[in-house]
């Protein structure tokens, strides 16, 4: 098979979808590979490296897209890259199609096969392919809004944690899962003073156990919310829904009952946010303010650290494309159930029932169109 990688154009995205490594077993397993010339640059590879483990070297994304059966990249296609697509090829990427429309609308029209990282599950019913990004923009969530609590960020004026006999910021994590644990473990880790919220109570448990105390844990309600978001001095919005767009828990009126110079940052913005206030923001502007909040909104926030990201995230997607490679993307998603899971699009159809549900949109299920 002859598998794709072009350089990503999203604002400020330095990520890459296949180190040479990564490249170098596809290259053992009796597969073609071609880079767009540059494409690794942003995470701190050469051209030469994927030449000397096998990859060609291709001069724009439109060679990409004409030659390649299966593309891989990171972020979701622009809409110039949804309209290279064609019905002969697989597209294997985080899609986060349920906040965005036109993209939906332009990979039905390709036709293309397009499986989403952000969907694809596991025995236990995790998400494999997003957990490594969550660990990322988790523990960034902190670094970003202990940097914007500073005045000449438009802060509070805060130090997260504090110095003696002055206390540390008050941190709230809406959202228990790998993005929150990420953020929870920084932020104890700087000395900040932690809640974190979920609406499982067995995560809970499982949260307090594993930091020995160390952090507040509470159950999930509007009233909890509304209290502990008036008193923080920053939030992290870490709420998953897998597919789907993100709940709205923090509405307008609260986000105005919060303290002047507190910090929102959005962690599921890629999935529409869970700020009423919130709207996608880049690494070149990462913030605004809203009624004396700062919201840092990134969509992409672990390309920031392109070349860990990009490690993490091949680290988890390799076993997949190795399996589209060897077995064919038909095979592939057809013995697996839990990689079906990432199937989003197929042959002008919607895959995915949170993102038809979103959108309004006809739904086929995913195991009835790759059997029929």
């Amino acid at each position: 098979m002859l598998v794709g990688v072009p350089k990503e154009i999203k604002n400020h995205e330095y990520r890459v979808g296949l180190t040479p490594a990564s490249v170098n077993e596809i290259v053992q397993n009796g597969h073609s590979v071609i880079i767009e010339e540059n494409a690794g640059i942003g995470s701190g590879f050469c051209n030469q490296e994927y030449l000397d483990v096998g990859a060609s070297i291709v001069k724009s994304a439109k060679q990409v897209f004409s030659d390649a059966e299966l593309i891989i990249k990171v972020k979701e296609p622009q809409p110039q890259e949804c309209q290279m697509l064609n019905a002969g090829q697989a597209l294997f990427t985080y899609l986060h199609l349920a906040p965005d429309r036109q993209q939906t609308q332009l990979l039905l029209e390709s036709k293309a096969t397009c499986i989403a990282y952000e969907t694809v599950t596991d025995k236990q019913g995790s998400l494999p392919l997003l957990a490594p990004m969550s660990e990322v923009a988790g523990r960034m969530s902190i670094q970003a809004g202990a940097y914007h609590l500073q005045k000449a960020q438009g802060g509070l004026g805060v130090l997260l944690a504090g110095v003696p006999g002055v206390a540390p910021a008050k941190v709230v994590i809406i959202g228990g899962g790998v993005v929150g644990a990420n953020a929870a473990k920084v932020a104890i880790g700087m000395g900040a003073d932690v809640v974190i919220i979920d609406r499982a109570l067995p995560r809970l448990r499982q949260l307090d156990v594993e930091f020995n105390g160390r952090l507040k844990t509470l159950y999930s309600n509007s009233q909890t919310i509304e209290d502990v978001v008036t008193q923080a001095d920053l939030v992290i919005g870490a709420v998953l829904v897998p597919g789907a767009a993100a709940p709205k828990l923090v509405n307008h009126q609260l986000v105005k009952k919060m303290k002047a110079g507190s910090v929102l940052v959005d962690v599921a913005i890629d999935q529409g946010g869970c700020f009423a206030t919130s709207k996608p923001t880049t690494h070149q502007d990462p913030t605004y303010v809203v009624d004396g909040v700062v919201h840092y909104c990134v969509a992409n926030m672990p390309g920031g650290v392109a070349r860990t990201s990009t490690f993490a995230l091949n680290n988890a997607t390799l076993p997949y494309v190795l399996a589209l490679v060897n077995k064919g993307i038909l095979p592939a998603l057809q013995q697996d159930a839990f990689f079906l899971q990432g199937l989003n699009v197929y042959k002008g159809q919607l895959t995915n029932q949170a993102v038809a549900l979103a959108h309004g949109m006809p739904y086929v299920a995913a195991d009835l169109a790759v059997h029929n």
